[in-house]
This record gives C-alpha cells, sequence and structure tokens, in this order.
C-alpha cells in the first residue's frame, strides 16, 4: 500500500471511529432564552437510512495483512469497478441473510464477503473442481455437510443451506486450528492440507502462522483477496471505489409450499419472473420446485399464500418416465406431444450417443398428458440485449451477468462462459439443446466448463 494511500485508509478508519464514538452535546440555553429551532424537536430530524455495509464493518476483527499479496488483489479488484457493481448487485438478494447467520454464531463479519472470493455471489457458479454454489462446495464436502444432491436438486446452490453449512464447516475449521486466517486455507484447499504444512513448520522450528506455511499458490492468495475485499468495503473511497448502498433489512423469506410445483406455477403465484424466482431458488435442476419450502421476496410472501389458496389448475405439469437404453429422445418426445429440443433442455444430465439415444436407462423428464405445449418456451428463450439497464442493487442473477455478452454472442455465433454458466443455461440463452452445444465443441457427458472458454454455437 503506497504511503498516500495508507494515509487515506487510515484517516477513513479514524472518520470511523470517531463518529462511532462522537455524539452532540445536551444543548443548554441561558435563563429567559430558547433554544435554537433546530434543537426544538429532535423527533423532526431526518436520520439517514441504515446501511448494511456499516453493519457488516463494524463486525471486521482480523487482523490487518502487510503483504504484496493484499495490494496485488486490492490492484485486480478496483480496476474492475464493473465487476464490483455486478457482485454487489447479485450480493444484494442474499447479504443480508449471511450477516445475520454470521453474527449469530459470533463469527467475524469478514466471513460474510467469503462468497465474493468464491463466486462472486452467483449461486449457479461452477468450477473446473465441480466445486458449485455461493459457498463452493465439492460434492464430497456438501454431503459431508448435509447438502443433497440428486436428480431434482443440488443443495450446494441452496442459499439458505448452503450457507448454514458452509459457517458450520468454517466453525469446525476454527476449532481445528485456532485461527481464523488457518481456517478459510483449509476451507480453500482443505484441512490435510494445513494440518501437512502445519506439521512440516513445527518439525523445523519455524512459526505456524498464515503467512509462515507453504501452501498452494491459489490457498496462499486466498486470505489476501478476502482481506483485499475487506479493505475497499472498509474505506471505498481510498480506492475510488463508490459502493451501491444496500439496505440494513432482510430481503428473502422462506415460505412452505407444495411438495411439488412447476417453477413457472410457483413464480406465477408470487408475481414474479421465473428469473427472479429461481435466483432465489438456484437448487432446483429441473422445471418442478420440490420439497415443500420456497424462498421468496418478503413483499412476495403473501400474494404466494392468497394465489396459492385460490388456485384451480395443476400445479404440475412434469412427470417422470423411466426410459431404456437405446432410445431416441426424439422418439420419447414424440410419444409425449414435445419436442426433442425440450427434452433436451430439461434433461442436460441425459447421456447420449451421436445419434440422440440414450447410452444408459433411467428416469427423464416429460410433460404430463396434454400439457406438452406448455413447455415450448424451454426451448424458445430470447437472449438478452447489450441495450438493457445497467443491474441495481437487488436485480436478479441472470440480468447481471449476461445482459452484455448474450448479445455479442448471438451476433458472432459464439459465446464467452462467464462465473455462473451452466451447459443447461447458455442451451436456454441460445435456443438450442446441451446435446448440440456438447457436439459442437467436442465436449463429454461430463465435461466441466470454466469461465473465459469461448464455445461455438449453433448457426
Amino acid at each position: 500500500m503506497n504511503f498516500k494511500r495508507y494515509l487515506n485508509f487510515a484517516l477513513g478508519l479514524l472518520v470511523l471511529s470517531c463518529g462511532l464514538a462522537w455524539s452532540a452535546p445536551e444543548p443548554t440555553a441561558q435563563e429567559g432564552s430558547a433554544l435554537p429551532p433546530a434543537f426544538e424537536d429532535p423527533d423532526d430530524v431526518p436520520l439517514p437510512d441504515p446501511d448494511l455495509w456499516q453493519r457488516i464493518r463494524l463486525g471486521f476483527s482480523l487482523d490487518p495483512m502487510d503483504s504484496p499479496l493484499v495490494r496485488e488483489q486490492e490492484d485486480w479488484y478496483t480496476s474492475r469497478p464493473d465487476y464490483i457493481k455486478r457482485f454487489v448487485g447479485r450480493g444484494s438478494l442474499y447479504l443480508h441473510y449471511i450477516v445475520e447467520q454470521v453474527e449469530k454464531r459470533h463469527m467475524p463479519t469478514e466471513i460474510a464477503l467469503l462468497p465474493v472470493v468464491e463466486s462472486a455471489f452467483t449461486p449457479r457458479a461452477n468450477s473446473r473442481a465441480k466445486a458449485v454454489g455461493l459457498w463452493q462446495f465439492i460434492p464430497s464436502t456438501g454431503k459431508n455437510f448435509g447438502l443433497t444432491q440428486d436428480w431434482w436438486r443440488d443443495n450446494r446452490r441452496d442459499v439458505v443451506k448452503a450457507t448454514d453449512a458452509a459457517l458450520n464447516y468454517l466453525q469446525r475449521l476454527h476449532d481445528m486450528f485456532g485461527s481464523w486466517e488457518l481456517a478459510l486455507a483449509a476451507y480453500n484447499c482443505g484441512e490435510g492440507c494445513v494440518q501437512r504444512a502445519v506439521a512440516y513448520n513445527q518439525r523445523k522450528g519455524l512459526p505456524t502462522d498464515y503467512e509462515s506455511l507453504r501452501l498452494p499458490p491459489e490457498t496462499r492468495s486466498y486470505v489476501p483477496k478476502l482481506l483485499a475485499v475487506k479493505n475497499i468495503v472498509l474505506s471505498p473511497a481510498t480506492y475510488g471505489i463508490e459502493l451501491d448502498s444496500v439496505p440494513d433489512e432482510p430481503y428473502f423469506t422462506t415460505v412452505d409450499a407444495p411438495p411439488k410445483v412447476d417453477v413457472k406455477v410457483a413464480a406465477k403465484l408470487a408475481n414474479m419472473s421465473e428469473e427472479d424466482f429461481l435466483a432465489l431458488n438456484p437448487a432446483f435442476n429441473k422445471p418442478v420446485a420440490m420439497g415443500g419450502r420456497i424462498v421468496l421476496p418478503i413483499d412476495k410472501a403473501d400474494d404466494f399464500k392468497a394465489n396459492l389458496e385460490t388456485w384451480d389448475k395443476p400445479l404440475v405439469s412434469w412427470t417422470t418416465y423411466n426410459a431404456r437404453r437405446g432410445e431416441s429422445i426424439d422418439a420419447i418426445a414424440r410419444k409425449h406431444g414435445c419436442t426433442g429440443a425440450v427434452l433436451r433442455t430439461a434433461n442436460d444430465h441425459v447421456r447420449l450417443d451421436k445419434r440422440g439415444r440414450l447410452r444408459v436407462a433411467g428416469p427423464i423428464l416429460v410433460p404430463l398428458r396434454g400439457r406438452a405445449q406448455e413447455h415450448i418456451h424451454l426451448a424458445s428463450l430470447t437472449v438478452p440485449t447489450a441495450s438493457s439497464p445497467a443491474p441495481s442493487p437487488r436485480t436478479h442473477v441472470a440480468s447481471v451477468v449476461t445482459s452484455h455478452a448474450g448479445a455479442k454472442a448471438a451476433a458472432s455465433r459464439s459465446y464467452t462462459v462467464h462465473a455462473g454458466d451452466t451447459l443447461y443455461s447458455i442451451a436456454q440463452k441460445f435456443n438450442t439443446a446441451v446435446s448440440t452445444l456438447q457436439r459442437l465443441n467436442r465436449l463429454g457427458a461430463h465435461s466441466v466448463i470454466h469461465p473465459g472458454l469461448t464455445l461455438k454455437l449453433p448457426n
């Protein structure tokens, strides 16, 4: 940190601490005189709206780290103000809930910023290591902490359940290592990795703090990334950043729902778009919400309950079909009155050969009889345009991620993968099937895409 930045940073801390400690003295008046009008009725003085960033700042407790790695990460973030704006827009949906859970456990509020480092607050983010969700759980760790991963849902993407699991895991790691920095390192590379590094330094008679350990390069930069985000949140003006305000109030609540309900029906009952509904309910792998619990904005919960009571149409328009190995997906589609593209989009997990036949037997999702036409939209979603408005806090995930890139890809017939993209979501954007993307890009059934990869699209 250069001297000017350090000085500005220190002044920011001083102003913050003085603002918390100082209070105006009680006004006094000489006998027979009146108080100035400004003091006549304190209730008339408007107070600033509470801001979640201020609440987060008050809970910071990790020690500063004077390291080139922190400065490098500060420079990376501050050179990308649009990136910061996007993750603030996405994170504003979830951040208040996460802060409350962190505070309940008496953890440093820096932990609430960890999803910035892990996923940029993208609940559908996928990594090359098959880590998923805001908190980037790999399959085995997710299962160890009770996150269901099955045909219908992947609770590593469930904002409420994954947050609880992540904080449980971090608390266990802190209990194990006695240091939040080492707990964070273990969250990144695994407890065995940190234990081995600690044991090595102990044998050599060396310190065993985070900065002294021999850790993988990604893990060496992991805590500095979090501290860089912390420093920017603590004093954004020091870094030339303007953080959009996030209200210090809950955004969502959980609501009881039928055991099975179409995603589009649930969204309609809540008077929401499907994209906004899925931004709060990203765990569902299929167009059916399972489990009897959904997450809704607080101001939509009563709408959902009232509309559900008067709903007189079927809640579910999908069912499962036990397909045989070698069956054609197009033949199954014709049998159920829909197109092959619809079934490919709804069943992107299904492994098909080059002729569109199932490699293994198993259940696939098909429309109920007489409801097939309602699902044509699955294969005909429109692409956002470059003229889409800039995201603001509490804008849904999908619009924040794809507004510019989608339009550019539509013209060039290629697409650069962004954080949070899946083959399923890209197929939806460009009116195609997952199997088509796999064929054009020579991707296997279990290939993992990653941000920065350029995919060919069908003409």
